[in-house]
């Protein structure tokens, strides 16, 4: 029996999923049509503002050519990469209140009303603190990260099974043993949602704050094409902004089925 061919199995897979692109497809031809053809008799003024899925096509990929795409792009990774460095405080922070009631109790009302606050409310405070620049992004990124990976590490936490605890501790395990055996483990699959949740927050709050606080990035060339009217340019940031979202997801995903086995329902 011989083995299957790689090229035709992928291709197989491919045709299998069309009919899952079918609502896709035909949003883009209906966006062609109204952009392209009824825009123009009913309304050539908002026609000028709506490009079309050719255009947008066309403009990105001579932004890609000119290498602007790029390095907006890469700006924007390398702030949202910083930022989540510093946000990854959140999870011993919320081990620390989950297993330990005291601590919970002293900071619990702190992170309750800090939480709701958005992240573009801090905007105007943090350009007074930081300046213009990467630090005033990477704080507005780092809010919108923190408390989601904050809440579902304690909530990890506090789900671990006592059984697991108890069994560790007949064994001869420590307090700090078993934390880090045990309730970091077991929390594991929830401090990931957390991530996920956060990556998601912190990358929307990043193009928020380069709208009005940068000199490079996603969120800053969309607000420049803005200036000057150029809606091709904006949508084609629009879609980079929503792609980047969706292959860091299905990265962190990926990561999850390879290092968490045992969570499968994190992976989907």
């Amino acid at each position: 029996m011989t083995a299957p061919d790689p090229a035709r199995h992928w291709l197989l897979r491919a045709l299998f999923r069309l009919p899952n692109l079918a609502a896709l497809v035909g949003l883009i031809l209906l966006w062609e049509f109204v952009a392209s053809v009824w825009l123009p008799r009913s309304d050539p003024y908002l026609a000028t503002l709506m490009p079309p899925p050719t255009q947008v096509f066309t403009t990105a990929v001579e932004l890609i050519r000119s290498g602007e795409l790029g390095f907006h792009l890469l700006a924007s990774l390398k702030r949202e990469a910083v930022a989540f460095l510093f946000a990854l405080a959140a999870v011993p922070l919320g081990l620390l209140m989950g297993w330990f009631r005291p601590i919970h109790a002293q900071l619990d009302p702190i992170v309750e009303v800090l939480r709701p606050i958005p992240p573009l409310a801090w905007i105007p405070l943090s350009i007074l603190w930081f300046g213009i620049g990467d630090a005033q992004n990477q704080f507005i990124i780092f809010l919108g990260m923190f408390f989601p990976i904050l809440i579902n590490t304690i909530d990890g936490v506090a789900k671990v099974e006592p059984v697991l605890v108890r069994a560790a501790r007949s064994l001869g395990a420590g307090e700090w043993k078993v934390i880090k055996r045990v309730v970091l483990k077991a929390a594991l699959p929830q401090i990931v949602t957390g991530v996920r949740v956060g990556l998601g927050v912190g990358w929307m709050a990043l193009v928020a704050a380069e709208l009005v606080g940068a000199s490079s990035g996603l969120g800053f060339m969309i607000n420049d094409a803005r200036s000057v009217l150029r809606t091709d340019i904006i949508v084609v940031g629009m879609i980079t902004i929503g792609f980047v979202g969706l292959v860091i997801d299905m990265l962190l995903r990926f990561a999850t089925r390879k290092l968490l086995p045992w969570s499968v329902s994190n992976a989907k």
